[in-house]
């Protein structure tokens, strides 16, 4: 049985980048290009309008003036399928955050393209994933337009433990990292563990990125406290921490590109 063609909408505030885009797309074949803007408000107005239910992938550009690819997804009234173009790899990473079909690096390779809409034809669903309904990922698509916009986040510098009635406060610096374990979150500091109210996924979002990774879907780890990174056998990566107790933690296998970036090797 024949499919309908994917409806697509291209954002790019260079011309020359939506040319080249709908060159490959239309050599692509089995897509169809909806519109496409160079004026992010523009786009906005498109895609929120009448013709919001049309679309079926957003190819946008991460970097843009006035309105960039993040805010422009957080002023959207629903979340398409994205698929993101960028001339830097910083923004890679973070475009994964919000998880995008993919991203394309600039210039774009047919290769490239060609992987992406693969990707897109095999995880197009009859309804939206629940990531494209999660009432997370507005918050997270501010965070990332601020951060873009060179807007530091307020960071907190402590964290509370609650013991009964007593509350104490760790300096997030003498936390090794955090743990999940029986429902509970845990700060490690000094090989001791002290219980938290928010979760790995809060504490995640909550955190400053460029101190604290999500290694995997139980741990958050302190960078500073990583003494080392070892490869173990069948691609295994694990971390070692400088703590006392010299702490091994597996990475896992979708976070290791997080962490070789994070760490610059």
């Amino acid at each position: 049985m024949e499919t309908t063609p994917l409806l697509a909408y291209l954002v790019d505030d260079e011309p020359l980048a939506i040319e080249r885009l709908t060159r490959l797309l239309a050599s692509a074949g089995d897509l169809s290009i909806a519109g496409s803007a160079t004026d992010p408000a523009q786009a906005l107005n498109f895609l929120n309008g009448e013709s919001r239910d049309t679309v079926d992938v957003l190819f946008l550009d991460i970097q843009m003036p006035g309105i960039n690819g993040f805010e422009l997804l957080s002023r959207l009234n629903e979340q398409p399928f994205v698929i993101f173009t960028t001339a830097y790899d910083e923004y890679a990473l973070r475009a994964f955050e919000v998880n995008s079909i993919d991203y394309l690096m600039k210039p774009i390779e047919p290769a490239q393209l060609a992987r992406a809409l693969k990707k897109l034809d095999r995880l197009r669903p009859s309804v939206k994933p629940d990531w494209q309904r999660s009432t997370e990922l507005p918050a997270l698509l501010k965070e990332l337009a601020a951060s873009l916009r060179g807007e530091r986040a307020g960071y907190p510098r402590r964290i509370a433990s609650r013991v009964g009635e007593r509350i104490s406060f760790l300096d997030l610096d003498d936390v090794t990292h955090f743990l999940a374990h029986d429902k509970l979150t845990f700060a490690l500091v000094n090989g001791h563990q002290h219980c938290v109210d928010q979760t790995i996924t809060e504490l995640e979002r909550r955190l400053d990125p460029a101190k604290f990774l999500r290694v995997h879907r139980s741990a958050l780890v302190n960078v500073d406290w990583i003494h080392e990174v070892n490869s173990w056998f069948a691609g295994k990566v694990v971390v070692s921490l400088k703590d006392a107790q010299r702490t091994q933690i597996p990475v896992a296998r979708d976070r290791v590109r997080s962490l070789k970036a994070l760490l610059n090797f």
